[in-house]
């Protein structure tokens, strides 16, 4: 396979300064419906705001004359080496904004050397996204009831040459998404999960998410437990990293059961609304976890600094979703490309003015 080329982020116009840019753009270029799937939020949108805003609440404690030679953003995970701590979160359906999807996002996250996280509702084959790929691939995993078809699902994330699971646990339910259903959102003819293609359908009736009669239908019987985690590290040898941490003793229990790393995540806001902003979560749940597996977050990344204050407070790296999706939506592989450098370049001036040569330098201690 021949080498990524470097992309011509010359060739950004000038306007397109910073990630906020994109978000500002990216309804010019996408449909309503999909805007709405992808820019939304549970309920009143209240988490899906504050995840954004308590970054603001924190302020940075500058230090000068530091010996900052030989400063870099480098990281290990499980083993395997990143050039910086910015991650391209899992985002279904990404054919929705760009034609191109997900094998457009994978050729900017090689070329950004940053790590990619591929959802299990992806638009493009995990297989062809491998092909693609020239960054360690961690693949996004809803345990389905069909329990021998996700099994199939490890195995292939497994021959394909993804690197660790990353289960989402934080989502028994859909989110009551007022803006999607206000959109009358729906997939366009063409765009599906295809990787959950002759998955076999257990034929419950489903139940309205808001109805009173929730509970206690078939609808919950199949909701991922503990026991299903214990279950899939029974399936393979990869590192599993749980996503939708928030409550420090859910932690304690991960490291219990086998975790191998914890995502800090309340789904961008998409499930439960009036959840505390995961910046706001971090500090509890990396006193729990105690440094002794991997911590990731995501939700509100939208500047380097925002990246800077997630790694003060606990995690050894982030994610960020909607921020690509708005490049992607704006300008393919090339927008995605330039957002993650973006950050990385504002991740890296951060550090310069707070005297912190290496992300090991960066602690509670750089916050005011």
């Amino acid at each position: 396979m021949t080498s990524v080329p470097h992309p011509p982020l010359h060739q950004i116009p000038t306007e397109l300064a910073a990630v906020s840019d994109y978000e500002a753009r990216a309804p010019l270029h996408m449909t309503a419906n999909a805007w709405a799937y992808m820019a939304g939020g549970a309920a009143d949108e209240l988490t899906l705001n504050d995840n954004c805003a308590a970054f603001s609440r924190q302020k940075l404690r500058n230090r000068v004359l530091g010996d900052l030679r030989g400063g870099n953003t480098r990281l290990s995970l499980f083993g395997q080496d990143f050039e910086h701590p910015i991650f391209v979160a899992p985002v279904a359906y990404q054919k929705l904004v760009h034609p191109e999807g997900e094998l457009a996002t994978v050729l900017a996250a090689s070329a950004a050397r940053a790590g990619m996280v591929l959802s299990t509702q992806s638009s493009t084959l995990l297989e062809q996204v491998a092909q693609q790929a020239q960054t360690p691939l961690w693949f996004q995993l809803y345990i389905q009831p069909d329990r021998d078809f996700t099994q199939q699902l490890v195995q292939r994330a497994e021959a394909a040459g993804y690197q660790a699971l990353v289960v989402t646990v934080d989502a028994p339910v859909n989110g009551l998404r007022n803006r999607e259903q206000r959109a009358g959102f729906s997939l366009p003819t063409g765009i599906e999960a295809v990787n959950l293609k002759g998955m076999r359908s257990l034929n419950q009736p489903t139940t309205h998410i808001g109805s009173p009669a929730l509970m206690g239908t078939p609808l919950l019987e199949y909701a991922t437990r503990w026991e299903d985690i214990r279950w899939l590290r029974q399936q393979t040898q990869l590192p599993i990293l749980l996503k939708g941490i928030l409550h420090p003793e859910d932690a304690r229990r991960a490291l219990e059961e086998g975790a191998d790393g914890l995502i800090v995540s309340n789904h961008g806001g998409r499930t439960l609304d009036t959840l505390p902003a995961t910046l706001d979560a971090l500090p509890a749940v990396a006193t729990a976890v105690g440094g002794r597996i991997p911590l990731l977050m995501d939700g509100g990344i939208r500047r380097g600094t925002d990246v800077f204050k997630a790694l003060a407070l606990g995690a050894d790296a982030v994610l960020v979703g909607r921020p690509y999706i708005f490049a992607l939506a704006t300008a393919g592989a090339l927008g995605v490309a330039h957002m993650l450098h973006l950050l990385r370049a504002e991740l890296e001036v951060t550090m310069a003015f707070t005297g912190c040569r290496t992300l090991e330098d960066i602690g509670p201690h750089c916050l005011w």
